[in-house]
Order: C-alpha cells, then structure tokens, then sequence
C-alpha cells in the first residue's frame, strides 16, 4: 500500500526518535553499569582493606579497669589501624589471666591458624588445655599433667581515653591487685583522705609518726566512696584487700591510737595507669607478724614478700627502738602536745573534704 510522503516522514521521524531514545538508554545503562562496578570494586577493596577492632563505647579515666562490656566491635581501614589493635576479645580476656605463681596466660595461633593457650615457666613453653570433665586447666610436663590455678587479673586503662578510642595492647597494662581467693572489700572510716578524692581513685595508705617518719603500709588499691544519701561519704572508703594486707591496715590503726601524734592517710597516684605500685614499708607488731606467718589464708608469694620485708634490719629497728618505745612512754607533754596538733590537722582536713563535697551538691543543684 502507498504511503504519502507526510506519512514517510512521520514514520522516519518515529523511528528515529525510538533509536536515538535506545541510544540515550543504552548509554545511561552502560554508565550505570560502570557505576556499579566500579562501587563493587570499591568496596571489595574496602573489604580488603577492612579489619575488625575493639573501640570503647566510653569513657575511661587512667587506672581504671577495664571490662568486656566497655568494649565495641568496629570494622575499620587496616592503613588507619596499628598492628597491635585486637579484634578477637578472647586476647584481651587472657591477657588478664596468670597463674597463682604470677605467670602470665597468653595466646598464639597454631600453623592452622587456631588460638591456643600458653604459659612460660622454669623458661619453658607450655600449652595450656582444659580437662573436659572437670573444665580445670592443666600444662602436661614430663609427661603428666600438672593443674593450674588461675587468677584473673584485671585489665586497666594506662591513661585517660575518651569513647571510641581504638584499643591496643600498648593502652592496657595489668593491675597491681590480682583478684585472689582471699580478697574481701574492706571499710574504713578513720583515715584522712584527700579532699578530691573520688570512686576509681588509687591511693596507698601511710601512717606518719611523730618523728616525721612516714611509712607505706598498703600500696596502689583502688577506692569506691559509698553514698550517704545520694551523696558521697565523708569519711569512709571501701578497699579490697588481701589477708595479709588486711592484718597489716589492723596493725597500722592501733599502732596510729596508741603512738600519740600518728596520722593514718591516703595519698592518691597522679597516674594510676603508668605508675607502679610503691613497696609497702611499714613494720608490724611481734604478735601480728606472728599470725601472718600462721594465717593459712596468707598466699605463698605474700608471704615470702612478707619474711623478706621483715628480715630488713632497719624495719625491725624502727619498731624496737622507736615505735614500741613511744608506746611505752605515753605520758609525756610534749607527745601530748603532738598528739592535739595532730587531731586538728586531721580535723581540719575532714572539714575541708565535706566542704568539698558540699560545694559539688551546690553545683549540682
């Protein structure tokens, strides 16, 4: 049938239209598919590139340990991330491991690539492995199986992190207080305490004679202030302490009520997380140096720190020759005189400490 040539036109004109539109689709779907690729490839790399790393979901102050529950899993660029960055929890959790003689729990990875548990002792390496119907911990040496205690010991910040902070091995170190079968929080409510002193805080606790001598009695224990009424207690602290060290605080307060001028104090470390824990120095008494050393509960390595400090002839001399002496001859103005400036200095640092305290409800009001 003839067509026109209005009608040749339109239909040119259709087709046309139609091929330049397949054209212009063809092109934006080949666009877009180059678009698609290169994102697939992009983020292929990006997997690549990517590694999972714990990050803290908060913020930690120095010294403060650190839990499980602070921590967050985040895939982020293995160029941003140093090596020592963990991505398996399971390092950080027996990082803080050791056994009752403080050698250190530690993991490696086998030629498979799977994580296994060991220990170093006498300097030799051993696995760790675990006794499916007991779940004790055991090491096989000379071919029998010798069983571990272990105690956790925890994880602490070195120094102040904000929140997301990536963490690394280098950001941790472990505290100077092993938790330990005989560790019970104490309270004490009869020492001066610094006046900023706050929960998460770590002290040592002295005892200042009349002398001027001034003797560390237990070292780097973190504080927790109870609350009075929504508020902070003034005057009371909660500590945990091991045996020993419970009967050395024991002997340090009496000594302190009967050496007139004795302070009993706290003094906090400026950097929990960096510093080390100081020596303990103080001397106890004949009879609790005795019961120390019949205590069932005093763990081997205490006591042997214990017989060695003790055997110090400077130690044992300041407790014959001054301490005792002074507990003899109380009678004396002059110590009587100590003993009254003494008391105003420690009543003078408990009401600067409620003043504080006081000034922080104002605030928070």
């Amino acid at each position: 049938m003839a067509t026109n040539p209005m009608q040749r036109k339109a239909r040119n004109s259709f087709l046309l239209g139609m091929l330049v539109m397949l054209l212009i689709a063809g092109i934006i779907i080949a666009f877009l598919f180059i678009l698609l690729m290169n994102k697939t490839k992009k983020e292929q790399e990006e997997l690549k590139a990517s590694v999972n790393a714990y990050v803290l979901n908060q913020d930690v102050s120095s010294g403060q340990v650190i839990t499980t529950d602070m921590l967050t899993k985040q895939t982020v660029n293995k160029n941003l991330v140093p090596s020592n960055a963990t991505s398996d929890i399971s390092l950080i959790q027996n990082y803080a491991l050791q056994d009752k003689e403080g050698n250190d729990i530690y993991t490696k990875s086998d030629n498979n690539n799977h994580s296994k548990l060991y220990i170093r002792k006498d300097n030799r390496e051993y696995e760790v492995q675990k006794e499916e119907e007991t779940d004790n911990f055991y090491i096989t040496r000379n071919n029998n199986k010798e069983y571990l205690e272990l105690n956790s010991v925890p994880l602490i910040a070195k120094v102040t992190m904000k929140k997301n902070t990536l963490i690394t091995t280098e950001l941790l170190s472990k505290s100077d207080n092993p938790v330990q079968n005989d560790v019970r929080k104490q309270e004490y409510n009869m020492l001066v305490l610094p006046i900023d002193l706050e929960t998460g805080d770590y002290v040592d606790v002295r005892i200042m004679l009349p002398s001027g001598q001034d003797y560390i009695v237990i070292a780097k224990k973190e504080v927790e202030i109870p609350q009075v009424g929504g508020m902070d207690s003034e005057d009371t602290i909660w500590v945990n302490l091991t045996e020993d060290e419970i009967l050395h605080m024991s002997c340090a307060i009496i000594d302190a009520y009967q050496v007139p001028g004795a302070k009993i104090y706290a003094t906090k470390y400026t950097e929990a997380g960096m510093q080390d824990a100081a020596i303990p120095t103080y001397p106890v008494n004949e009879s609790t140096s005795a019961l120390l050393r019949s205590d069932p509960n005093i763990l081997e390595k205490a006591m042997n720190a214990i017989v060695s400090r003790y055997n110090n002839t400077n130690a044992s001399g300041l407790r014959n020759n001054y301490i005792n002496s002074v507990i003899n001859n109380q009678g004396e103005q002059a110590q009587s005189n100590i003993q009254t400036n003494m008391q105003e200095s420690i009543t003078n640092s408990r009401n600067a400490r409620k003043e504080y305290l006081d000034s922080l409800a104002g605030l928070v009001q």
